[in-house]
């Protein structure tokens, strides 16, 4: 959205598509794409925009624009790039992207993510579980363990 404008307005692109084999989406849809990127990146160039990526997880290409006065100029070497603006630094490990906090951390993945909650929700129920049997065995010896709070 153009500020002070709610009426000039373009959407980032995102799309997960689940269960396609590589390369199911090429063709007359990969030809829409390459045309509609083309176009939110005049948009983008139009309205201001600093920064501007684009990133093909089937090629594992990724681009860059970066605003120079009132255009967006390509980056020429994306690789270890780091992003004036949000600090963060782009890498390609082959095909896949990784992006490094301004702290060097990596940003983890949707699916590590998961993997580390699913883990914590784990150990806090064990440890409920285990604070549940120790209150057990101090009833059983007659002290009541939420006496004082």
């Amino acid at each position: 959205m153009q500020e002070g404008n709610p009426k000039i307005r373009a959407t980032p692109d995102a799309m997960v598509v689940f269960g396609r084999p590589p390369g199911h989406l090429r063709g007359a849809l990969t030809r829409h794409t390459r045309r509609e990127m083309q176009r939110k990146l005049r948009f983008c160039e139009c309205y201001g925009v600093e920064e501007y990526y684009e990133y093909d997880p089937d090629r594992g290409a990724l681009k860059g624009w970066l605003r120079r006065d009132d255009r967006l100029e390509p980056v020429s070497l994306m690789e270890g790039w780091i992003s004036p603006r949000l600090r963060i630094r782009f890498h390609l490990q082959g095909a896949d992207l990784m992006l490094y906090r301004p702290d060097g951390r990596r940003f983890e993945t949707f699916i590590e993510l998961d993997q580390r909650v699913t883990a914590e929700h784990q150990r806090a129920q064990a440890e409920h579980q285990r604070a549940e049997r120790l209150a057990e065995r101090l009833r059983a010896l007659g002290i009541d363990p939420d006496e004082g709070d």
